[in-house]
């Protein structure tokens, strides 16, 4: 981490900021997806001549990126529809992941002969999907609500399952001599404690911001919430994504209903918005910058697989999943279930936790280099024909966004 900051300037992150103003402004008026450009961006100025350096490091991703995205997206989904669609998306996010990190591991092993653990470490970091990504295909657009809240909220669960997952087969990759009721212990605990950690640290913070109406306090005490809820979590190894998952629904829903002013929560919501916004921004050009020194020749075959392998995956965790609950209020329309498979975007997670896998697992190179490559597939392609697919299916309602949401970009 301290290596990756220090190359990290702020002359590099004054220009980042600048070429992603550039590209914000490009790609609005040629309609093509932010994140597309922004990768695009990255790896053109890897290859300039400048010795310019773009560090990617899981503990950038983990401790800088990972916990405003993930708040930022949790504030804006409300607590009753959530709860509403609680069965289906637990579905999804439980027995949905493990369908498809099974199907991608089986696939890796038996197809391209990797050792199990870390056929299994690379099915489970792959088969989640990121909301840095799929979160933000939905800004620029309107589309159904159920359809909004299910991307948003089954992307963002799933990024607490698949890092709750990954933990646990590190530790078994480690030489943990874990039976199957020390597993279920350790991803009870993982689990829990991370909801737990983001309450803890939630609750009270906005009990304090309800004692002023002062916005610039109230906007830095959901700054301490976000990274404290997170941060808290991963120290006691439990899962921050989760913690901040829950610390961001909190703020969103009880928060703004009250503990925080009037006055304060457009102050909130604008601050985040440009948080994101500016995370976001520099995480594709930094994904972009390392696609671009990655060597994907001597690894096109096993890509090529597990990017197959991946999208049979994501359709597994889908279809068959959604299909337990037909006949029920949880139905959900096949339009929405191509969406959601379609829309099963990686980005950043996967790329985060391959960077962290242990040094003792014999495919770690090649698995690295393989996850940027899924993920460029990622971007590119699935990136660049979700909204041609929404639109073909009739899912991008008529009607003018907000002004505030017209300048949210994508």
């Amino acid at each position: 981490m301290t290596d990756s900051m220090e190359q990290f300037d702020f002359f590099t992150l004054g220009l980042l900021m600048f070429v992603a103003s550039l590209v914000a402004m490009l790609t609005r008026r040629i309609g093509m997806p932010y994140s597309v450009g922004l990768v695009s961006a990255g790896i053109a100025l890897a290859l300039l001549p400048i010795g310019l350096a773009l560090p990617l490091t899981p503990e950038l991703i983990f401790q800088i990126f990972l916990p405003p995205l993930v708040f930022e997206a949790a504030i804006q989904i409300p607590w009753k529809p959530l709860r509403r669609e609680l069965p289906l998306l637990l579905a999804l996010v439980t027995l949905g992941v493990v369908l498809a990190a099974a199907t991608v591991a089986a696939g890796m092993h038996f197809i391209i002969g990797w050792s199990w653990i870390g056929a299994a470490l690379f099915g489970v970091l792959i088969a989640a999907t990121d909301p840095v990504s799929v979160i933000a295909l939905f800004k620029s657009v309107r589309v159904p609500p159920r359809l909004h809240l299910l991307v948003e909220s089954e992307s963002l669960l799933n990024d607490g399952v698949a890092a709750v997952g990954f933990a646990v087969l590190v530790v078994i990759a480690a030489g943990g001599d874990l039976g199957v009721a020390e597993i279920s212990t350790k991803l009870l605990v993982t689990i829990v404690g991370g909801i737990a950690a983001g309450a803890i640290v939630a609750l009270p913070l906005i009990l304090i911001a309800g004692r002023t109406s002062d916005r610039l306090v109230e906007t830095t005490l959901t700054v301490l919430i976000a990274y404290g809820s997170f941060g808290l979590a991963e120290h006691f190894h439990m899962s921050g994504v989760l913690a901040a998952l829950t610390a961001g629904i909190i703020v969103g829903n009880y928060g703004f209903m009250g503990s925080i002013s009037d006055d304060g929560r457009p102050a909130v919501v604008n601050f985040w918005e440009y948080a994101a916004f500016l995370v976001n921004s520099l995480i594709f050009i930094l994904i972009g910058g390392r696609e671009a020194s990655q060597a994907f020749l001597p690894v096109l075959g096993a890509a090529a697989v597990a990017t197959a392998l991946s999208l049979i995956a994501r359709a597994i965790a889908i279809y068959p999943v959604a299909s337990i609950f037909l006949g029920t209020r949880f139905a959900i329309p096949w339009k929405y279930k191509h969406v959601l498979t379609w829309g099963g975007l990686k980005g950043a997670l996967a790329l985060a936790l391959a960077l962290a896998l242990p040094a003792s697992i014999p495919e770690r190179g090649e698995i690295i280099t393989v996850a940027f490559a899924v993920v460029a597939f990622s971007i590119f392609i699935q990136g660049l024909t979700m909204k041609p697919l929404m639109r073909r299916l009739g899912l991008i309602e008529k009607g003018d966004l907000s002004e505030d949401a017209e300048k949210t970009l994508h």
